[in-house]
């Protein structure tokens, strides 16, 4: 060193580096699922083109045609059969609305006496202002002032949570939500997964133990929000909270969104249980590691492996 300038064998040194942190992830041997992944059955899969049978006594269901008297697939899927009844449910598909399901929707048009939904059908729903619970869960005829007021209760751009009421012939869907368990959504994450992963059950609502509360639409959106301390039974869906979000709360939702998101994608179904194993799992991990694909892989395998043990 010499004049006070920083030299190393002669040479200016140079200036100091930010080190920038590196991740590096290296192939590892796929883990084989346990003996017990047998169980059940396996499933019948087929491809477009794809003979499904040639016996003659079956009849033909929704994705499949016949041709030369065999029994031919239209899209690629599980093949289900009930009786006599061949069908294909597809495993990637736009949302088929069925009576009784429950789905989460965003308003994309407010019209005359109606609202239009968005619920990944092919068309867009309907929520007719007559098939809704007014503000207060008041039971009376709607009047002009109601038809006014539409955009005061729902307007473009509000999630909300309905049942489907009726199918038209063309496969629009008709909602309602008279029920106070329905209505307007608030605070929280929205994710959209295929239909065809959430699993039917009796209830669509869970209050999961990990602080956090998820509505499974049988239409794919999944809407996951704060458990509330109290449930305003009076308020017919239209009141909402919306004070700050507690950090820890939004951690636990940050955590659920990517444990459903994991799921998805390695094409397990979506249940309260399968959501809660795979939440349990993923606690070892730090929420934004949850999505790389190893960990994914390694948290799913987990949770495919104890619902296999619980079935027995």
């Amino acid at each position: 060193m010499a004049g006070g300038s920083r030299t190393w064998m002669g040479l200016a040194a140079p200036p100091a580096l930010k080190m920038a942190a590196i991740t590096m992830r290296l192939p590892v041997p796929r883990k084989l699922v346990g003996p017990s992944a047998s169980r059940g059955g396996e499933k019948h899969l087929v491809a477009p083109g794809d003979t499904i049978t040639t016996d003659t006594g079956y009849m033909r269901g929704h994705g499949t045609y016949v041709e030369d008297e065999k029994l031919i697939a239209s899209v690629a899927g599980a093949v289900e059969r009930v009786n006599k009844l061949v069908c294909v449910r597809a495993l990637k598909t736009r949302y088929n609305g069925e009576v009784g399901d429950i789905v989460v929707g965003r308003i994309t048009e407010v019209q005359q006496k109606r609202w239009k939904v968005e619920t990944n059908s092919r068309l867009d729903s309907v929520l007719l202002l007559s098939s809704m619970n007014l503000p207060g869960g008041e039971l009376r005829r709607r009047s002009a002032e109601d038809e006014l007021a539409m955009r005061d209760y729902l307007q473009e751009g509000d999630l909300i949570s309905a049942e489907v009421q009726s199918v038209f012939s063309d496969g629009a869907v008709s909602l309602h939500t008279r029920s106070l368990k329905y209505g307007k959504l608030g605070q929280g994450v929205l994710v959209q997964v295929s239909p065809s992963l959430v699993k039917r059950q009796k209830t669509h609502f869970h209050d999961l133990p990990c602080g956090a509360s998820v509505i499974l639409g049988n239409n794919g959106f999944i809407w996951i929000y704060p458990t509330p301390e109290q449930k305003d039974e009076e308020a017919g869906g239209f009141t909402h909270n919306l004070e700050p979000v507690p950090l820890s709360d939004r951690e636990v939702i940050s955590r659920l969104r990517n444990c459903i998101v994991a799921l998805a994608t390695q094409k397990l179904m979506l249940f309260d249980t399968s959501i809660l194993y795979c939440y349990e799992a993923s606690l070892p991990h730090q929420i934004k590691d949850i999505l790389k694909p190893e960990v994914m892989e390694e948290i799913v395998l987990e949770t495919r492996q104890r619902l296999l043990d619980l079935e027995g």
